[in-house]
């Protein structure tokens, strides 16, 4: 990346009857694996949450083969999609975006897709960018940055790729994005190619070094060790790998966002878990009340993706995320509404009350 990425400005206006005041938001976030929706109120401090949804709908599974996506993730992903709009409506949604990720940008049937979601449930998408999914994403996280550090390095684990954000902070407490990169490999694809309910030990091995080759380049781009050693780097990991390992660490018996997101791990600890996971069964796993069935064949190849960076960026200790690119979203929204733009509706930001009814 050339230039440095201005990240959203946070500052919430006062409170009054126009502008983002005005409007009930929704933010969805289509990825490889899940599809989740966050409704939120505007407040003094920038917003609350209304309502969320989340749906494990697996839109990738196969493309890294077939390069399309298959009729099946089409339908589980349209049904999901169909409670987003019933709950947008039931919420008096009048502002929201949704954007799809890594699944849709590779697939070759990606807008005939677009096409039939609007058609069946009246929501309009935007297939974004890395550049843009790394932006909306940094913006989610800016609240969990450490002002004391000079830079963060933030992490997404998606299902079809993997973020790597380099980040300055700015005394302000705002930041911008020096450098990014998309890896085209995540938990599905990882999985599928190193299958994800029996892994030996030679298989993780086998694919923490995969993933290691491909951070590579980033390093010699950017020479995050040498800031890292100097203490200048705080460390943010954000996805549904990181907030299920964070939740076995915590020994949580059932999954709780308040108490994992923003926590603290270290680095020991992680390699640990990712490592005790790696050795487990999937019957084993599937045991775990914070990974449960949907995740058990996946999470193996999301640990394998963490330990590399773990071993690539050795950070003494990360803060994990429960939040990212729908706040972001929502941040972005808001901004919008108080400037009055209009300029994003009919492009997948607009009014819901323009879009179909789902059934």
């Amino acid at each position: 990346m050339n230039r440095p990425i201005d990240i959203t400005d946070n500052t919430v206006p006062a409170v009054s009857d126009a502008g983002r005041w005005k409007h009930v938001f929704g933010a969805i976030d289509l990825g490889t694996n899940n599809c989740r929706l966050l409704i939120a109120n505007p407040c003094k401090t920038g917003f609350q949450v209304a309502d969320s949804f989340s749906r494990i709908v697996r839109l990738g599974e196969g493309i890294g083969t077939a390069g399309e996506l298959s009729q099946s993730a089409i339908v589980r992903t349209i049904d999901a999609l169909k409670v987003c709009s019933n709950k947008m409506k039931a919420n008096g949604v009048s502002r929201y975006w949704a954007v799809a990720t890594a699944a849709c940008r590779h697939a070759t049937n990606r807008e005939k897709f677009t096409r039939r979601v609007y058609s069946e449930t009246g929501i309009k998408f935007d297939i974004i960018s890395p550049a843009e999914e790394a932006r909306l994403a940094v913006a989610g996280c800016v609240s969990l940055f450490d002002k004391e550090s000079d830079y963060a390095f933030v992490f997404d684990i998606g299902g079809g790729s993997t973020e790597l954000i380099w980040v300055t902070i700015c005394e302000t407490g705002q930041c911008k994005i020096l450098a990014l990169a998309s890896l085209p490999i995540g938990v599905v694809t990882l999985a599928e190619e190193y299958g994800g309910k029996t892994v030996t030990p030679e298989t993780y091995a086998a694919m923490v070094r995969d993933v290691e080759r491909r951070l590579a380049p980033f390093e010699a781009k950017n020479s995050l060790s040498s800031y890292i050693k100097n203490g200048q780097v705080q460390m943010i990991g954000t996805s549904g790998t990181v907030t299920t390992v964070a939740g076995i660490y915590l020994g949580l018996e059932r999954y709780d966002r308040n108490r994992v997101d923003g926590v603290w791990m270290e680095r020991d600890h992680i390699t640990s878990i990712s490592k005790r996971l790696a050795s487990m069964t999937y019957e084993a796993r599937k045991a775990e009340p914070c990974i449960g069935k949907d995740r058990a064949d996946l999470v193996v190849a999301g640990c394998a993706i963490w330990e590399a960076i773990s071993n690539t960026w050795k950070c003494d200790k990360l803060r994990v995320a429960d939040r990212g690119l729908r706040e972001g979203m929502l941040i972005e929204l808001m901004a919008n509404a108080d400037r009055n733009d209009t300029s994003m509706i009919g492009n997948g930001r607009e009014n819901l009350a323009h879009g179909k009814k789902a059934h």
